[in-house]
């Protein structure tokens, strides 16, 4: 076999087999294979695509080619949450600890965040004494005995993404939805999970900008899910506005907690809510999406799922006192109050440029070795859809340096339009998808969830 015949077989449009993509993955995995081929390879995948079995076969090589995590010795089936990125996304916190309650063994590694978008680790450590680089054996065993556990990802989960991704960045070979859903879903595979619930973004604040991508990447991470073996779903969800009213680590740990408490915004609470529904429904806790509702909203509402965060603190290091007393959380040094020129109803928020302002104030990393103070961030006063008043507040900066406030004062001013009149919102969820594609659903039908 040679990867130039594999390279002119898929330039020509035609389909790989299996043998044939596990040889160019792992070639180029063990150095056998140069980047320029490597490179050409790519490109032919974006030009002419994949189909779902050749996709499918692209994220078990690449899931392959490290370890993968062995959950076999959990007691129940084990449950998974990705989010695609976003800007003020929280969810896990809520959602690990409101399905746990429900039975649901919640076995998930995460990431540190990178560029615009937060990291779920970066969001743990703010309590203090907080562990993520955990032993496959502890892991397991707070999952046995809380059902909930998150660990940083392993430098060997997946090593053939993460190299073919540093070739895909510097190629222009990045926007390909088989590239990008094998990438997503090759990780996911190897961390073992038995059902996965994706949260896939739609938006100014996310990878995918509109819902036509979405829904095309939505679907075939699904397919790959199911095709592997794992029950898959995949809710689309808004990104044209930070969710919730926090955006920094800290601080959306603060927020996180007031959502636990039954005090959270809206939307948070919405989309936490139909993330949970549906991994209880994936792990057969409930039979529907309503009865899952009935459950979640309960344990939510009821204090359950705050306890359970608390003792998943606990469990990992941390100082559990923080989430019954978040004031005890250190603030940052400088804040500045951000106040509106003009006067109607907040239009539009462009959110990867309020992801950035975060990221000028310390909040998040330009690059991996970057130092990020957990204390800074943004908090938002105004969003879409809201009246203004010239002078009102819209906005609330924390941090250390007097520079950064006021680049981000900028930064954050040009990301806000008005107009006179209430604009028209996207909905908060556009639908789902599962096994048979996707479904749109109303706003309507979502309002009355929060």
């Amino acid at each position: 076999m040679r990867m130039y015949d594999i390279i002119q077989k898929k330039k020509h449009g035609a389909a790989l087999t299996k043998e044939e993509i596990f040889f160019a993955v792992q070639g180029f995995c063990d150095g056998e294979i140069p980047d320029y081929q490597m490179s050409a390879f790519l490109m032919a995948i974006c030009l002419k695509g994949m189909n779902e079995q050749e996709t499918t076969d692209l994220t078990l090589a690449m899931a392959k080619s490290g370890d993968q995590l062995d959950l076999s010795k959990i007691k129940g089936v084990t449950a998974d949450k990705h989010s695609t990125g976003g800007v003020g996304d929280k969810t896990t916190l809520i959602i690990g600890p409101l399905v746990a309650c429900a039975g649901v063994c919640v076995a998930k590694m995460s990431g540190r965040g990178l560029g615009h978008t937060g990291g779920t680790i970066d969001k743990l450590e703010s309590f203090p004494g907080f562990q993520t680089a955990l032993p496959t054996e502890k892991f397991i065993e707070n999952v046995n005995t809380i059902h909930f556990s998150l660990a940083s990802q392993t430098s060997n989960l997946a090593p053939a993404d993460k190299k073919i991704y540093a070739l895909r960045d510097v190629t222009a070979t990045v926007d390909s939805i088989p590239l990008i859903a094998s990438s997503i879903m090759s990780k996911k595979l190897a961390a073992g999970s038995q059902v996965i619930v994706l949260d896939v973004k739609v938006g100014s604040g996310a990878f995918m900008k509109n819902l036509p991508d979405a829904i095309a990447l939505a679907n075939t991470m699904v397919a790959i899910g199911n095709r592997a073996g794992r029950m898959t779903y995949a809710l689309l969800t808004d990104m044209n506005q930070p969710l919730g009213r926090t955006v920094g680590n800290q601080l959306e740990v603060e927020e996180a907690i007031e959502t636990l408490s039954g005090n959270g915004p809206k939307d948070l609470t919405t989309v936490s809510l139909r993330l949970a529904e549906w991994m209880l429904v994936g792990c057969k806790k409930a039979t529907s999406v309503s009865e899952a509702e009935k459950i979640v909203r309960k344990l939510l509402f009821g204090g359950a799922a705050k306890e359970k965060l608390a003792e998943f603190v606990a469990a990992q290091g941390g100082d559990p006192s923080y989430v019954s007393t978040p004031q005890k959380f250190p603030k940052a040094p400088i804040s500045l109050v951000v106040t509106s020129s003009k006067e109607g109803y907040v239009a539009r928020i462009n959110t990867e440029e309020i992801g950035i302002s975060s990221l000028l104030l310390g909040g998040g990393r330009e690059t991996k070795d970057s130092v990020i103070d957990l204390r800074a961030g943004i908090r938002l006063l105004k969003k879409a859809g809201e009246k203004v008043t010239k002078g009102e507040p819209i906005a609330i900066l924390y941090g250390a340096k007097e520079e950064s406030l006021a680049a981000a004062k900028t930064r954050l001013l040009a990301a806000y339009d008005f107009s006179e009149l209430p604009p028209e919102l996207p909905p908060l969820i556009y639908g789902y998808a599962d096994a048979d594609g996707f479904h749109p659903e109303t706003q309507a039908s979502f309002e009355s969830k929060a």
